[in-house]
């Protein structure tokens, strides 16, 4: 197991090794109010893909509600930052090596003892394009990380929790893309089907173990991610994040004028990570679309009177 430092121009050497030596002292995040009653006191959670997006938001909103988080990432300097603000602890996963996870997952035990929340966020969008062209080497490459990354955190946080009697919630980022053709390319697509097959499995077999299994399925949140993909597709390199939430708010969600946020996301990944609140919920989708997946708004018409 390995824990990376960040650049020293970013964070130094000196600042990231007193943290991980020091017991956390958790901060409520910007943008998020710290909350009176806190949902996951003492929890301890992984998240992967933690750094930035879907990801940070959950963690620090994790953090906020009283859980002891630790951020897998590839993005060292950002991700070791962000760890040290909410009082957590950072290592370096690539979702994709098992051994990676399993460090992870180590992380967290050694720093507290065992893991009761895992949040398999990690994922990368894969290639545009037609089926007729698809790459079977770009295709690889995303079931690699959108499945099998997955498959890797249920695994390894699965053991743990069985090992030390923990009743734990496992949480698997699917998509809207999974509930309605359309939304993402053809390997995303496949991947995060996969994701939701997956999960229902695993809180098929691990619930006789009081281990809960649920997706979640956001839609139109402006990550990076998002971001990207309406850059590219648009050919509009500059559009900003509020510019895409904009036209989600008005063309994909039943909820006109709002769009997706972080801190949907954030709130959902709390919900099922709590016992109190969703101890009766396993093998379960949560899809956060504002509708969309479940209604054509542009017939809404339909119901205006004369």
């Amino acid at each position: 197991m390995h824990i990376t430092e960040p650049n020293p121009t970013a964070f130094s050497q000196s600042e990231i090794q007193q943290t991980l030596e020091m017991e956390p002292q958790v901060l409520a995040p910007t943008g998020i109010q710290k909350s009176s009653s806190m949902r996951l006191p003492g929890k301890v959670a992984v998240i992967t893909g933690g750094a930035r997006g879907i990801g940070a938001g959950t963690a620090k909103l994790f953090a906020a509600n009283g859980a002891h988080v630790v951020i897998a990432d590839v993005l060292d300097d950002i991700g070791a930052a962000l760890a040290v603000s909410i009082g957590g602890r950072y290592i370096h996963c690539d979702v994709t090596l098992e051994s990676d996870v399993e460090a992870a997952v180590n992380l967290a035990v050694t720093w507290k003892g065992k893991i009761d929340i895992m949040f398999n966020n990690a994922g990368i969008p894969g290639r545009d394009g037609s089926i007729t062209n698809l790459d079977p080497g770009d295709t690889n490459r995303i079931l690699a990380v959108n499945l099998q990354g997955v498959l890797n955190g249920i695994k390894h946080a699965a053991r743990s929790m069985i090992r030390t009697g923990t009743r734990g919630s496992i949480i698997c980022a699917a998509s809207s893309a999974a509930v309605m053709g359309g939304l993402g390319s053809h390997g995303y697509t496949a991947s995060k089907g996969a994701v939701v097959a997956a999960a229902r499995s695993s809180a098929c077999e691990l619930g006789e173990y009081g281990i809960r299994v649920n997706c979640i399925s956001a839609h139109g949140v402006p990550s990076e991610m998002l971001v990207g993909a309406f850059r590219r597709i648009l050919g509009r390199a500059e559009m900003a994040a509020e510019e895409v939430a904009e036209i989600v708010g008005e063309r994909g969600s039943l909820v006109k004028g709002r769009g997706g946020k972080v801190e949907d996301v954030a709130y959902g990944a709390v919900f099922l990570a709590s016992e109190e609140e969703a101890g009766f919920v396993t093998g379960h989708n949560l899809v956060i679309d504002g509708g969309y997946t479940c209604a054509d708004g542009n017939m809404s018409f339909i119901y205006k009177e004369d």
